[in-house]
């Protein structure tokens, strides 16, 4: 039976929309199916009082990959925006990253060397030997006053737990810049795409048709031959109808806010709330991405809290630790047992991906798949 398709992609975020592109360039059909109301997945953008709000958490492009940097400046130029965060501690303020202004602030030293002795006395100090948890890593790495101040509460709100009952392998680093540079990412690319996400996304699908609202399960029942292959970017254990039992996420809740009555509320696009009584992880104030564009009276603010993933929610960071990780290798040898399905992205591939690393995967896939076509 002839397919009407040669391609179904399952989802049309970044990891979709870049194979569909590539795989129209070769000729190929393409049908890309999203059960959500809108294209480019987790990083969709709606507009509300003229301010470009992310709707599923702050997305900022960064890239030291000269191939996806080419690519992506193909559908959209990007403004110079640098990712800055600020912490807050009870009644602290601190730069992030760790760098000398926060160090500045903590300790009141002013050079390199004073902030690492510090740091080098607090360690020596704690005497610990082979790490047995996140705690004890964590203290290792940076001493007590980082940890206390701004990891310890942060990172027990991410994950749900108290940093003594997490494995110490989840941080096997913490950077410490000892420089003034509150400069989040070292990749010498960095931005915000002018005209937001969407439109690069619209851009890469232009040769495809798209059916939003639309369950890849309801669909295959009703149309077990629609494709020839199948590009799927759902989530790999339900795709194999949890045949090992679920793998575990974590999950991100948006409370998101219209301030009609300040046109700046917080002064800086992302605030971390480091105390571990404060309940969200930090808030977002979405029009500092695009350097106060919209409305000069109203802005959109947005709290995040980190929660455990429950079906039905969407799953946002895969629980990389030894357990999860063992049952993903089951499914994957489940996967290699399908040729006609490409497995890709966080969730076909139960792995954190950033912007980049999706789309550096995405045209991987489509060379390997169309090499020699």
């Amino acid at each position: 039976m002839h397919k009407r398709y040669d391609y179904l992609i399952v989802g049309a975020g970044l990891f979709g929309a870049v194979f569909a592109h590539e795989a129209a360039k070769h000729g190929q059909k393409c049908l890309v199916i999203d059960k959500r109301g809108h294209i480019a997945g987790n990083i969709h953008c709606e507009t509300v009082a003229g301010i470009r709000v992310h709707q599923y958490g702050a997305h900022i492009f960064h890239t030291s990959d000269e191939r996806v940097w080419e690519y992506v400046n193909r559908f959209a130029r990007f403004n110079h925006y640098v990712n800055s965060p600020i912490a807050v501690y009870k009644d602290e303020l601190y730069n992030m990253p760790f760098n000398m202004n926060t160090f500045s602030k903590m300790w009141g030293v002013r050079t390199p060397a004073e902030a690492k002795a510090v740091i080098e006395e607090q360690i020596a100090q704690l005497n610990i030997g082979e790490p047995k948890n996140l705690e004890e890593q964590a203290l290792k790495l940076v001493g007590r006053d980082v940890y206390e101040k701004l990891v310890k509460g942060y990172t027990e709100k991410q994950w749900g737990r108290p940093c003594t009952e997490l494995p110490a392998f989840i941080i096997k680093r913490l950077p410490l810049r000892f420089v003034y540079d509150n400069n989040y990412f070292s990749d010498p690319h960095q931005g915000i795409p002018m005209g937001g996400y969407d439109a690069i996304v619209e851009q890469l699908l232009g040769d495809a048709e798209v059916r939003l609202n639309t369950d890849y399960f309801d669909l295959i029942r009703a149309e077990p031959e629609v494709a020839a292959r199948t590009v799927f970017t759902g989530q790999i254990d339900r795709f194999f109808d949890f045949c090992y039992g679920p793998l575990e996420y974590r999950t991100v809740r948006f409370e998101t806010e219209l301030l009609t009555d300040t046109g700046n509320w917080q002064g800086n696009a992302v605030v971390n709330y480091t105390d571990r009584e404060v309940p969200y992880t930090r808030i977002i104030e979405h029009k500092h991405f695009e350097f106060g564009a919209g409305d000069a009276d109203k802005t959109v603010i947005s709290r995040e809290y980190s929660t455990e993933w429950t079906p039905g929610a969407e799953p946002y960071y895969p629980v990389n630790d030894e357990k999860n990780n063992a049952l993903y290798q089951k499914y994957k040898a489940l996967a290699a047992d399908r040729p006609d399905v490409i497995f890709g992205g966080r969730l076909g591939q139960y792995r954190y991906y950033d912007m980049d690393k999706v789309i550096a995967a995405a045209l991987d896939a489509a060379e390997q798949e169309f090499a020699g076509v």
